[in-house]
């Protein structure tokens, strides 16, 4: 069990620091929701984190597979939908290293590993998510 405790600061800000290491984040509410975007939004850090989840299964599998995704690269886009105000679309683009070559078996376990990461299977099936691999 990992905790996490979260502090108001005032004018739209947070400050989360992770117990166990005592690493610390700040968000702020986003330009389009009352907030100056100088940070991280809490919904930024929801899409970010599947990114991060999707690197690091990857990681777990090409080094159990002994080949590397050093350099490999999550660009994530995410789309707001209002009524409620929530996520309703993530788009991510997993960029391999140039001129990295990888064998179809790797690829699907990339692929595999990537679908299927912790944060993917916690998302609710009404965020749409279109993931495009780069090669």
């Amino acid at each position: 069990m990992t905790k996490m405790k979260t502090i108001y600061l005032g004018d739209l800000r947070c400050e989360a620091e992770h117990l166990d290491s005592g690493d610390k984040i700040q968000t702020v509410a986003p330009k389009d929701n009352n907030g100056d975007g100088s940070r991280f939004s809490p919904t930024d850090l929801f899409a970010t984190s599947l990114g991060c989840c999707m690197l690091t299964i990857i990681g777990m599998a090409a080094r159990t597979h002994g080949f590397s995704i050093d350099g490999t690269t999550i660009t994530t886009e995410k789309v707001m939908a209002a009524n409620p105000r929530r996520v309703a679309e993530l788009r991510l683009e997993v960029k391999l290293p140039e001129g990295s070559h990888y064998s179809d078996k790797e690829k699907r376990l990339i692929e595999n590993a990537a679908k299927t990461c912790p944060v993917a299977n916690s998302l609710h099936p009404d965020i749409k998510k279109i993931v495009e691999f780069i090669w």
